[in-house]
């Protein structure tokens, strides 16, 4: 695909400016690090405060007295549950129980639900959506994704600042809850959710206001100071989201993937009643699964990548779905699909480099824990 052909996001144009190296995600032209190279954001956002560029997410909006019943039915965790200003993490699951993506849902009210899916399966998504929709689930469907741009703005200093924008209190709003207020003015959904492990918010508002919101953070953070705020790109928000084991569709999670295998048992409700793949997820608890993600990290020199070979006693009985540097903890870690029998932590293992088997240790999830 061409540089043309590509999506682009309302802060393109700012992310070639500030030095962006851009890159083709999903179909998205997105920046994949910027000058200060992807250590320096990876360890940015861990230890002061990270700025994402995530308006390649999708939205799609669920609107109707039959709202609640509808995703109920075509998601594995139980929206039943979500007071109003909630959010939860959910999978949507094929016939098989394979994950068609993960997501997460917003309740705004009893006939008002906002679904937020990854960019590369947006349209996948809403296909899929409304392939299991018809007029008796009593409720709307709508992808709604061009009308919204979204910025991440996480680590320890996410919350101070972003307080400095607005008059909604930020400390009152829990993990996984959100608020519709204004941040420099602007309307906006205030989220406290992120994928990098840290505290702070993810902010969804028209797209036409995203580079004054863009350019007020970096202006409120002292960009461009040793200890100021940095924008991430796609480099850093991988590390980041490794470091903290959160799963990526196409790598832990996909449709020949089921949530048992994935770890993501604890959002598979199979006593809130019928969903979509219930049949064969009650099938493959009750018989056990054959393989489940576990963590590692390498204890001889080398970098496990994605889709190498894992071994045990010199036969194949894995593969790497993750694996990179972490630059915050110093080693090298990955995520792999293996045996049950294999996934204990102390668990040894031999990764497959370019030839080479290289020695690492299967160890707790997540890897990096953020102080509370």
């Amino acid at each position: 695909m061409s540089d043309t052909e590509l999506k682009r996001t309302p802060l393109n144009d700012v992310h070639r400016s500030l030095g962006g190296k851009m890159v083709d995600f999903g179909g998205w032209d997105m920046p994949v690090q910027y000058k200060a190279g992807v250590i320096e954001e990876h360890l940015r956002c861990r230890t002061r405060v990270g700025l994402f560029d995530v308006s390649h997410m999708g939205e799609i909006w669920v609107k109707g007295p039959g709202a609640v019943g509808f995703v109920n039915r075509i998601t594995t965790n139980d929206v039943t549950k979500l007071v109003d200003g909630q959010a939860h993490y959910s999978t949507l699951t094929n016939d098989k129980g394979g994950i068609v993506d993960d997501l997460l849902v917003y309740r705004f009210g009893e006939e008002k639900l906002l679904l937020v899916v990854n960019a590369g399966t947006t349209d996948k998504d809403f296909a899929w959506i409304s392939s299991h929709h018809s007029d008796a689930d009593n409720c709307s469907i709508e992808n709604a994704s061009a009308r919204y741009c979204q910025i991440a703005i996480q680590g320890p200093d996410a919350v101070a600042l972003l307080q400095k924008l607005t008059e909604t209190d930020l400390n009152s709003i829990s993990y996984y809850h959100f608020s519709e207020g204004k941040v420099d003015g602007v309307d906006a959904i205030l989220s406290r959710t992120g994928y990098t492990g840290e505290d702070g918010y993810e902010v969804y508002a028209d797209p036409k206001f995203a580079i004054q919101l863009w350019n007020k953070f970096l202006e409120v953070g002292r960009f461009g100071e040793d200890d100021g705020i940095l924008p991430c790109g796609l480099a850093a928000r991988n590390t980041l989201r490794l470091e903290s084991a959160m799963s990526l569709y196409g790598h832990e999670l996909g449709d020949d993937i089921t949530p048992y295998e994935a770890n993501l048992g604890w959002i598979t409700k199979l006593a809130k009643g019928d969903f979509i793949g219930r049949q064969a997820l009650a099938e493959q608890k009750e018989a056990g699964v054959t393989r489940k993600l576990a963590g590692f990290e390498m204890i001889e020199p080398g970098i496990a990548r994605d889709g190498f070979d894992v071994y045990v006693n010199d036969e194949k009985c894995g593969v790497v779905t993750s694996g990179s540097p972490a630059p915050f903890l110093k080693k090298n870690i990955g995520l792999a699909f293996l045996p049950p029998a294999f996934t204990t932590a102390g668990q040894e293992i031999k990764i497959d480099i370019r030839g080479r088997k290289a020695a690492a240790v299967v160890v707790p999830t997540p890897f990096y824990k953020r102080q509370k």
